[in-house]
């Protein structure tokens, strides 16, 4: 139990581990928690809770009209086993799976839970592979890996050049509106009214831990997107591990305002799954930590009071702004929260320190703020803070059953993760599966951690980012790229969307910054409104802004390891298809330094031409 003085009390498990050191360095560290039981496979919660609280709220989503339109546990089991009884006529299988194009409605849910009743695998995937690349690469790559025997879109006419680019000739199409004559198409609301049959409960009965729910893709931040098989253990393990550690949840069902995509593990297996496993409500939130769709979070978070929240540290920035200006909004999101947990990126401490001051201020106490860490092979969820903290950065111990092994590696812990919640592999893929793997069965999950307190390991540790992104100097000194990369962030908020470092065999470290145009356009308003992303990054107001942010980087410094000698403000935002931008916003920085090579050259020219910003510390 969390209960500190000016802090709101939350029920949290234990976190116990052991450890134990080779001579070579390599340190072993098990949870010593006991894992509670848990199903054979996901849905089966969804048959206890459609027993146990029959008319709870489940799903809710807004519909056209801006209501929400709103499902019980019972009738989303109800129309669950009749899209089963559906999808098990279509000759499906792991080898003809389903493939979910659109993003998170209430229809992708139960699609979703149709495919895992029915013991077919499915697989959600990234909108915009869909809407914003041209060339379709991403979509072309994955329906030729998976072979998917039915296609979900929620508009036929929006996807139909995506469509016509990718649709196997013996693939099914099922659409929620605008459906496309020239191919084998069913519509959602007719589908969803078929009669089911013993076919159904005869599918559901061969389920294992072994088979697999689902496909989902990495983020191809270092080349095509992965599949990453999860088997059913995967997904009732992890939910395990959680319901352990955010004990609260074993009191009170949770209720959920979310938009995270569900083509992502964090939305789709550890927040759906949360709703789910728990027996709670799950509101799905159509915004985006955006300027323009954070408002219709603000619009969701004003009429439902969430007791668990989640989002990315750009959500909370944006939500931070709406929380101070707006009430009603205030007094509904501290109401009843218990907890609020950031994962994906660092959290700035100054949206950490709004958090807390606003809710003091709303509520008179402060919510418990914690991260996860993990990934999309992990299911995701492996570390937390099961205790109060009040900085960023931590990531807590392993969860029960997890056990974790750290590998020196140059300077760094390599951490390598095994357990029942980790991924058995790539699908299709052995050359990927075998080289992720160490000989001990630990999943090389490529980064580093180390230790708050080297004397007391139940202090946790903090994330030491990518083993593979550091590099040497000239000089031999190591460059820790994302402790930069996260003052960068923090020294030039709100103005900056990412940096890439370069200075691989050179003699100092240099950057390349992709700025955060909306926030920037503010710095000068004499611009037009359609003004080019060129326009604002070559603003005198914005260049000297960002000289200014990177002598106060400078002026932190301590030595060539972490001294950003130049600088260059991109003109452009980072593209989708040249690889350099994943569908969740994660620079891929090898591609970027390959198709801005031209950039990198001009920070080790000397003189300098136009445009690179020198840092000055004095």
């Amino acid at each position: 139990m969390i209960a500190e003085p000016g802090l709101r009390p939350v029920r949290m498990g234990d976190t116990r581990v052991s450890m134990s050191k080779k001579d070579n360095g390599t340190i072993y560290i098990r949870s010593t928690e006991t894992p509670d039981d848990y199903p054979r496979a996901i849905t089966d919660k969804l048959d206890h809770w459609a027993k146990q609280t029959p008319d709870h709220l489940f799903l809710a989503d807004r519909d056209k009209t801006g209501g929400w339109q709103k499902r019980s546990f019972l009738e989303t089991r109800n129309e669950v086993r009749s899209l089963a009884q559906y999808l098990i006529k279509q000759d499906l299988s792991e080898d003809r799976p389903v493939l979910i194009l659109s993003g998170n409605s209430l229809e992708h849910g139960l699609l979703a839970l149709a495919s895992m009743y029915a013991g077919i695998p499915y697989a959600p995937v990234s909108p915009a592979y869909s809407l914003v690349s041209s060339d379709f690469a991403k979509l072309r790559h994955i329906c030729d890996l998976l072979n998917p025997g039915l296609i979900f879109v929620d508009d036929g006419a929006k996807y139909a050049k995506a469509l016509a680019a990718v649709m196997p000739k013996d693939a099914r199409l099922l659409v929620l509106e605008n459906p496309l004559s020239q191919y084998d198409c069913d519509v959602f609301k007719d589908v969803r009214q078929t009669t089911p049959t013993d076919a159904v409960d005869a599918a559901n009965g061969k389920i294992t831990e072994d088979t697999i729910a689902k496909f989902l893709f990495t983020s191809g931040s270092t080349g095509m997107p992965k599949a990453v098989i999860n088997t059913q253990r995967m997904l009732c393990f992890n939910q395990m591990m959680l319901r352990h550690a955010l004990a609260f949840l074993q009191d009170e069902p949770p209720v959920m305002v979310d938009w995270l995509p569900w083509n992502h593990t964090a939305g789709g297996n550890h927040n759906f799954g949360i709703a789910l496993y728990n027996g709670g409500s799950f509101y799905i939130d159509q915004g985006k930590p955006t300027p323009d769709g954070i408002h219709e979070t603000v619009r969701n978070l004003c009429e439902v009071s969430p007791n668990i929240y989640f989002n990315v540290p750009k959500g909370y920035e944006a939500l931070v702004h709406h929380l101070r200006e707006n009430k009603t909004l205030r007094e509904m999101f501290f109401a009843k929260l218990k907890l609020m947990q950031y994962a994906g990126a660092g959290l700035s401490q100054y949206v950490w320190d709004n958090l807390e001051k606003i809710a003091e201020d709303t509520v008179g106490e402060k919510i418990v703020i914690v991260t996860g860490y993990g990934s999309t092979e992990t299911a995701p969820f492996a570390f937390t803070t099961t205790w109060a903290v009040d900085q960023a950065g931590s990531v807590g111990l392993p969860a029960v059953g997890l056990d974790i092994k750290l590998v020196p590696n140059a300077e760094k812990l390599e951490v390598r993760l095994k357990g029942p919640s980790i991924t058995p592999g790539y699908w299709k893929q052995p050359d990927k599966t075998s080289e992720s793997f160490d000989d001990e069965g630990y999943y090389l999950i490529g980064d580093a951690l180390k230790f708050v307190d080297p004397d007391n390991i139940e202090r946790g540790f903090l994330f030491d980012g990518r083993v593979c992104e550091d590099f040497k100097l000239s000089t031999g000194t190591w460059v820790h790229v994302a402790a930069i990369r996260t003052a960068i962030a923090q020294t030039f908020a709100p103005y900056v969307r990412d940096a890439v470092l370069t200075g691989l065999n050179e003699g100092y470290v240099g950057a390349l910054i992709f700025a955060d145009f909306t926030a920037c356009k503010k710095l000068c308003p004499d611009l037009p409104a359609n003004a080019s992303e060129r326009d604002i990054a070559t603003h005198p107001a914005v260049q000297a802004h960002f000289q200014k942010c990177l002598n106060e980087l400078a002026t932190k410094s301590t030595g060539s390891s972490n001294f950003v000698a130049r600088a260059i403000l991109l003109e452009s935002s980072p593209e989708l298809d040249a690889h350099e931008v994943t569908d969740k916003g994660s620079i891929n920085q090898r591609a970027v330094l390959t198709k801005r090579a031209d950039k990198v050259a001009e920070l080790y020219t000397d003189p300098s031409p136009a445009g690179v910003m020198i840092a000055k510390k004095g």
